[in-house]
């Protein structure tokens, strides 16, 4: 399993604002599951946070405020502990401020180290620290808040969206290559920052545009906009084929007409007769769909999913493993028995889970099982803010589509082409990093932590 990167979210209003916080946190869940975080402000900063949930860290708080900024976590850098928990609240002789960050920093070593020999010290392991320290170091240097922003996004070398919270007003700053989305949203007089347009939603608030790349905005009593230092323009791909919610919308593309179009080229690209098109429940279930609507195929559930077990499932023993499958995803008889089976997922990573699935389907009774995989096959790490560390752990680095097909059970297995992806997607292929499948990597990567092992 592929997991998710983190969320953040800023607000600012003439109410309280942890409500809105609250809700838009717990619609981008799916983003991070390890912590929670809220900061808001009036006079001065007041945070709380924790390892969980959002209904759980936050089950008794309430804090009062009418700017606030607000984090979900997985970790991609730093351990998965309480002093890694966002937002961050950073004291230094311009006063405090308030920071939340979802990417990965390829440079950290180089600017941590250069840190500690200026004197600063680390309290944590993520690499928003250093961010943090940086933006404090420059404005002191400069002493103006945008400029030390700017300044600090020169030495940055990676993915960042960032929000913080300082002098009365919600700042939202995104990379110069885009990699992490980043929007803008409305209601009335209160203005919202979001990673995803499905928060603005909940809150019944209106979608205004993506903030643009490299793009520094500030909410205060009206909003304004500045540019930081140009660079290439590289949107994470796997945004649209699976981490954003399908309801979102990201640079101006439905990820949910996205995933439904990938689909349906996956007929063009691979046809194959059958009696029923069924999907690897969430992450499979809209380019299904897609694949039904354009082969003619009929959609059905062939699994179901238990709801009340984690993404994740780690087990010590491989029975424990084989267990674990069956309780998270069981076969529906009914619908499987005696037919010819188009299972449709996203991606495949480690093939493990999906050997089991297939296994499982053919238990059922199904007669034939095909593979449709909505992206093409994944081979190299991200450097960018996704957990997917080295090539070994990855079943197509080294084996073609005919050995991974032996090695999961099915009966046919087919990718989506590279061409075919850009298509879907529809921005030009030099807009879009693919690095995981390609080994093109957009941005420089000489102090590159995550490598082949």
């Amino acid at each position: 399993m592929i997991k998710e990167k983190c969320a953040v979210f800023g607000v600012k209003s003439n109410t309280d604002v942890f409500e809105s916080i609250y809700y838009a946190l717990h619609s981008m869940q799916h983003r991070g599951q390890e912590s929670a975080g809220i900061a808001v402000c009036n006079d001065h900063i007041r945070i709380h946070k924790g390892m969980g949930l959002v209904t759980e860290v936050f089950e008794n708080a309430y804090l009062a405020g009418h700017h606030g900024i607000g984090h979900v976590r997985y970790s991609t850098t730093g351990g998965s502990r309480i002093e890694n928990a966002q937002p961050f609240v950073i004291n230094y002789l311009k006063g405090s401020f308030a920071i939340a960050h979802n990417g990965n920093i390829v440079n950290q070593e180089e600017l941590r180290q250069r840190l500690e020999s200026s004197g600063s010290t680390f309290t944590t392991t993520s690499d928003t620290e250093i961010i943090a320290k940086l933006i404090a170091y420059e404005h002191i240097k400069s002493g103006d808040f945008i400029e030390a922003i700017k300044a600090t996004m020169k030495q940055l070398v990676g993915s960042y969206s960032l929000v913080l919270l300082y002098g009365g007003e919600v700042f939202g700053v995104r990379d110069p290559g885009g990699v992490r989305p980043l929007c803008l949203g409305c209601t009335g007089s209160t203005n919202f920052i979001a990673s995803e347009s499905c928060a603005l939603d909940a809150l019944g608030a209106e979608l205004v545009r993506d903030v643009k790349p490299s793009e520094i905005v500030v909410l205060g009593d009206t909003i304004k906009s500045h540019m930081g230092p140009k660079g290439r323009h590289c949107h994470c791909m796997f945004e649209y084929v699976y981490f954003a919610r399908a309801d979102s919308v990201i640079d101006g593309k439905s990820v949910y007409e996205v995933r439904k179009q990938l689909g349906m080229n996956l007929v063009a690209e691979a046809p194959v007769e059958a009696d029923l098109v069924c999907a690897v429940p969430d992450s499979g279930r809209t380019h299904s769909i897609g694949y039904s609507m354009k082969s003619g195929i009929t959609y059905g559930e062939c699994l179901m999913k238990n709801r009340y077990v984690h993404r994740t499932f780690i087990m010590p023993e491989q029975s424990q493993r084989d267990l674990g499958v069956r309780v998270k995803l069981n076969s529906i008889k009914s619908e499987v028995k005696g037919k010819r089976i188009i299972l449709v997922d996203d991606s495949i990573v480690r093939g493990t889970t999906l050997k089991r699935i297939i296994s499982s389907l053919r238990s059922a009774g199904a007669k034939e099982v095909h593979v449709r995989i909505a992206s093409p096959p994944i081979k190299n790490p991200c450097l960018y803010g996704i957990d997917m560390q080295t090539s070994r752990e990855f079943i197509a680095s080294e084996r073609t589509v005919d050995d991974i097909r032996r090695v999961i059970g099915a009966d046919t297995l087919a990718y989506q082409s590279l061409e075919g992806l850009v298509k879907s997607i529809g921005h030009p292929r030099e807009q879009l990093c693919m690095a995981c499948l390609t080994g093109d990597y957009p941005l420089e990567n000489k102090q590159r932590k995550l490598i082949d092992e």
